[in-house]
């Protein structure tokens, strides 16, 4: 089915998914802003600007997840051989070039912490290793690690400056027995986007692996993983993604493969097929092996409406399109009275901006803006908002609107 004007693209993703049971290629067309901001109800209901918390979803997701949801209603099992070749080779595949990475490079996961979990219960620790964290992480980056004190682990804790965690704080914490460095692409308390080349350079230059929590990175800004080196990145689907609660995925640069055991296996953790009682326990040779059983085929295919909108639409347009509403949002929101707290220098911002004011009293201010039709959220002590592709000027609008003056 090609899509014009009289096709929605909701009917469109439907169909492609429906498609995809028998192996039929997606072609997926130029996209833009505002055909695609009328596919999410939320929109003509209230100024949702909590992205970085859970986003909503829109009618072509939905409408890939039922068809998948009817395909077993109607099929059973039968098409099980193809689900898994087309989430394989297909939605991987897109993935892989919304990042810049290999289709043999991506694992499916239910959220991010369960690919950073792969990377902590799968590395060889040895006692008196380290691991470098800023002191500024959300817990999914933390526990992982902090869990390890048991195999003699430590943590470095490097504190932010300013609000940024600095490549020069990072480099001063390193020594010789540094396996890896953790860190947010984006900070998720006040938007803070490390540089990731920089980064990038220093792991390499220092033979340390670089994890990153990409969660509030992938579908807010561009990435592409083919200008530097990150070992291990993982992501959910049900942030920026706009995909359903429950999916997401897991970055393994091939080079580091074989550095990572996978914590859990099972029959889908090597490559037998059907033979299940061939007992060897050879692993798969793409990320697949940290797949170690049945994936998550309802949640994948809404997963993978969401990663075509993102490409038909273009990451560097939906990066340009979020900063420009965070900066006319930081530019209201200072008329008003507000402070700006997210890092607002050239490369250091994100699709998320973090204000406040030392008097107003914010649970209560986060309540009747949500009675007002404005949804943000409370991170750190500040208001956050974290507007999306299918936001626009209005819904900024609305929300200083509903801002008292400070």
């Amino acid at each position: 089915m090609e899509w014009n004007v009289s096709v929605g693209i909701a009917e469109l993703w439907r169909q492609q998914a429906i498609d995809g049971f028998s192996g039929k290629k997606a072609e997926i067309p130029p996209l833009d802003l505002a055909t695609i901001g009328a596919q999410f109800p939320i929109k003509s209901k209230r100024a949702y600007l909590n992205n970085a918390s859970i986003g909503p979803m829109s009618e072509p997701v939905i409408a890939a997840v039922d068809a998948f949801l009817h395909d077993v209603r109607d099929h059973g099992r039968n098409n099980y051989p193809t689900w898994c070749t087309y989430a394989d080779q297909d939605i991987k595949g897109r993935i892989a070039k919304l990042i810049g990475a290999t289709a043999a490079e991506i694992a499916f996961v239910k959220n991010t912490t369960e690919g950073l979990v792969i990377v902590a219960n799968g590395l060889d620790w040895r006692e008196g290793d380290n691991v470098i964290l800023p002191s500024i992480e959300y817990p999914s980056n933390v526990y992982c690690w902090m869990r390890l004190k048991k195999k003699g682990v430590s943590i470095k804790w490097v504190k932010p400056v300013n609000g940024r965690v600095t490549i020069e704080s990072l480099a001063e914490a390193v020594d010789s027995r540094t396996r890896l460095i953790s860190v947010s692409a984006v900070q998720f308390s006040n938007g803070f986007r490390q540089n990731l080349a920089q980064l990038s350079e220093l792991c390499v230059k220092r033979g340390v692996l670089l994890n990153l929590d990409a969660i509030q990175w992938i579908g807010s800004l561009h990435l592409d993983l083919t200008k530097y080196h990150v070992d291990f990145l993982s992501t959910g689907g049900h942030k920026w993604l706009l995909a359903p609660i429950g999916t997401g995925f897991f970055y393994c640069n091939r080079k580091s493969m074989n550095s990572l055991e996978p914590p859990n296996v099972g029959y889908h953790t090597v490559n037998k097929g059907e033979a299940h009682m061939d007992y060897d326990l050879t692993y798969r040779e793409d990320a697949g092996r940290f797949e170690e059983a049945l994936v998550n085929f309802p949640g994948i295919w809404g997963l993978d409406a969401a990663i075509k909108i993102l490409l038909g639409l273009g990451t560097k347009n939906i990066e340009n399109h979020i900063l420009g509403l965070t900066g006319y949002a930081a530019e209201g929101l200072q008329k008003k009275g507000w402070q700006i707290v997210s890092p607002m220098e050239q490369g250091d911002r994100s699709g998320l901006l973090s204000f406040h004011a030392p008097k107003a009293d914010l649970t209560a201010l986060e309540m009747q803006l949500r009675e007002a039709g404005v949804d943000l959220a409370i991170r750190d002590g500040r208001l956050r908002i974290s507007p999306s592709y299918y936001n626009d000027r209005h819904d900024i609008d609305r929300a200083i609107r509903a801002l008292p003056s400070q």
